[in-house]
């Protein structure tokens, strides 16, 4: 490619112009300074570009940079087009800049062959761009929405202008310093908001009057103008949210463009896992009195979950709720599974697919963690009821294409009437729909899952019965999770064992719980009269 080195002045003419090559001076070797021209290959859409860069008192440090510029140009090999573009974009960035200093010839070489950025600046916008696009290929995607969610809305704003290879610990912490004092203000704004709604709220029934009116109408204007509602980020979602930046990190770490992940000495409070609770019969008092769940994870009894059982056996869906609060499906692998991997001889499923939702839109997958692809074996009731519900779904198709309606055959377990995939929050409605009319204490769908631990307790079953039942990755997400539930499980068991030994005395009050067994009763005696 053409390139030269050439003396130059910018000494102007009377009519204010730039004389260039035409000053008279020039024939002077102290007038002027030295330039570098050099051609660059052309832009990806074809268009031609160069390099210039001038300020050299001498012609050899002019020729010098020269060199350097033509050596940074022969890294890549002749054919090699897509190479050429990138130093080209290099150089290009660098010309614009008089005082940016070239790439250093042995990095440039060294992240060309990798198939690295060229540029020396990446910032961490760069990489979280460049790593959701390799995310994009592989992940699922729910996962990644929250990846993309975790970038847009706390990584970016907080981390995407800083430099990556200048990323310290210090300014990663202090991105989840400044998400606590952004919840604080979220958590004002909202006591303020809902304070604002009660002054712009008739409380006394009815109609309010005439002569109230203009004041909640008052009130409820100031109310539309504050900010919404929004919720605040709490310790799981921070937790998420360092999971992200560390993996992140960890993928530039992989690719050489650093060699320290931040994120990982990063420290965050423990985001305690919810703890199952059992509905007791104190529990549900106390929540029909205040309204308020004890855990955000409540699981009911035996004896309640047969009480829902029985409440939703005439609904179309009765046997995938069965089906979870037996076995402990997830919802988006229920509504996954295929009658091909359903085998009534050998009583078990295989849980290969989920149907989770973008946004609203269902899609099929891979179950949620490689463990949770697994067999489940099923009891002979269960059994039954797919089976029941087998021949229902027959008779649905028939009935369809007697009457010359369209019946799509997806092989889907659980599908709508005309055969297609059942949204799965459908089924999450019609949970909730049977739960009101069985005025039972509310649980989510999920926590029927969690309800299938309870019913391993009940057996006979340990933690790890649990954790193999649930496919989980790790004995310590069933501990974590369930160890409540399971103490509270034992202690009712334990009651229960206690009073099926027949004994031919009463109890002995609870003072005397100490005193022997084979101790005499005391005779009675008659209270002494006060006297007179």
């Amino acid at each position: 490619m053409k390139g030269s080195t050439y003396r130059r002045c910018y000494c102007r003419g009377e009519d204010g112009r730039v004389l260039g090559k035409t000053c008279p001076q020039l024939s002077s070797r102290r007038h002027g300074v030295w330039a570098v021209r050099q051609e660059l290959p052309a832009r990806k859409d074809g268009s031609r570009r160069s390099f210039s860069r001038s300020g050299f008192d001498q012609a050899k440090p002019a020729q010098d940079f020269l060199d350097q510029v033509r050596a940074l140009l022969a890294l890549p090999d002749g054919d090699d087009t897509e190479g050429q573009v990138l130093v080209g974009d290099l150089l290009e960035g660098v010309s614009k800049n008089k005082n940016a200093p070239l790439p250093d010839l042995a990095e440039t070489r060294r992240r060309l062959v990798r198939g690295q950025k060229l540029t020396a600046t990446m910032t961490v916008a760069d990489l979280l761009d460049e790593w959701l696009d390799v995310k994009r290929k592989s992940r699922e995607r729910t996962t990644l929405n929250g990846y993309e969610s975790h970038v847009r809305v706390h990584l970016r704003p907080h981390l995407g202008h800083l430099r990556l290879d200048r990323l310290t610990v210090g300014q990663a912490q202090a991105m989840f310093d400044a998400i606590d004092e952004q919840n604080e203000t979220i958590a004002a704004e909202n006591a303020a908001r809902r304070e604002q709604a009660a002054r712009g709220r008739w409380g006394k029934g009815g109609r309010p009057p005439a002569k109230e009116r203009p004041r909640l109408a008052e009130e409820r204007a100031k109310l539309e103008a504050m900010p919404p509602f929004r919720k605040l980020t709490g310790p799981a979602t921070k937790q998420a949210i360092k999971r992200t930046l560390r993996t992140a990190l960890n993928y530039a770490i992989s690719r050489e463009y650093i060699r320290f992940n931040p994120a990982a000495h990063v420290e965050l409070g423990t985001a305690r896992r919810p703890k199952g609770l059992l509905w007791t019969a104190e529990r549900v008092e106390r929540w029909r009195e205040t309204g308020e769940k004890p855990s955000p994870v409540m699981v009911w009894t035996p004896a309640q979950l047969g009480q829902f059982l029985d409440a939703a056996e005439g609904d179309r869906l009765y046997a995938i709720f069965h089906l979870i609060a037996h076995h402990g499906l997830r919802r988006s692998e229920a509504v996954g599974q295929s009658w091909a991997d359903v085998s009534f001889e050998a009583k078990l499923i295989a849980v290969s697919t989920a149907i989770t939702v973008d946004g609203w839109t269902p899609h099929e997958s891979t179950p949620k963690t490689e463990g949770s692809a697994d067999t489940v074996y099923i009891d002979s009731g269960t059994v039954a009821v797919l089976q029941a519900h087998r021949l229902r779904q027959l008779a649905e198709r028939d009935e369809r294409l007697e009457r010359g309606l369209p019946w799509a055959d997806t092989g889907k377990v659980f599908t709508t009437e005309a055969g297609e995939w059942l949204h799965p929050e459908t089924v999450s409605e019609t949970f909730r729909r049977i739960v009101a009319e069985a005025d039972l204490p509310p649980i989510n769908l999920r926590d029927l899952r969690h309800g299938a631990a309870a019913l391993i307790k009940a057996a006979g079953g340990d933690l790890h019965d649990a954790k193999v039942k649930l496919r989980h990755s790790t004995i310590t997400l069933t501990s974590d999770t369930y160890m409540t539930l399971f103490k509270e499980a034992e202690e009712e068991l334990t009651e229960r064992a206690a009073a099926v030994v027949p004994r031919a005395r009463k109890a002995p009050e609870s003072t005397a719980a100490h005193a022997p067994l084979t101790q005499e009763p005391e005779k009675s005696v008659s209270p002494r009269p006060e006297p007179s």
